[in-house]
């Protein structure tokens, strides 16, 4: 019930909005993640956010160019990406949970629920 969308091919320096909607479930109860997978490369944390919206955190390699948000009315969770790199390539997953706590926002297998991905590749 998480459907991610929003990729896409972008250059380099560029920007790219990804959206992770929702359905039949309420979207303020659930920790909200995201991460990526590149080729051939372990699943990694690129950024979650609390349930409220209050608190948010990044992997330290898209720090300060993406930035997460939420609208629990809307149930809806973005990744606003910018300055996109090559390396930023890969596919994109949002994931939910609803017991998490801050220490395990970053782990993949603490979350419950995936969306199916969406890709976003970045050329030079």
């Amino acid at each position: 019930q998480l459907q991610a969308s929003g990729g896409g091919l972008v250059q380099a320096g560029g920007s790219l909005r990804l959206s992770c909607a929702t359905s039949g479930r309420t979207l303020r109860n659930y920790v909200m993640g995201w991460f990526r997978q590149a080729p051939g490369k372990e699943r990694e944390f690129v950024a979650a956010i609390s349930r409220g919206g209050g608190g948010t955190y990044y992997a330290d390699s898209v720090k300060g160019r993406f930035t997460i948000s939420r609208d629990n009315a809307k149930n809806t969770v973005y990744l606003q990406m910018g300055s996109v790199k090559p390396e930023d390539t890969a596919v994109y997953y949002c994931a939910a949970d609803e017991r998490l706590i801050v220490s395990s926002y970053s782990v993949p297998v603490q979350y419950d629920y995936w969306g199916q991905g969406t890709q976003v590749t970045v050329s030079s």
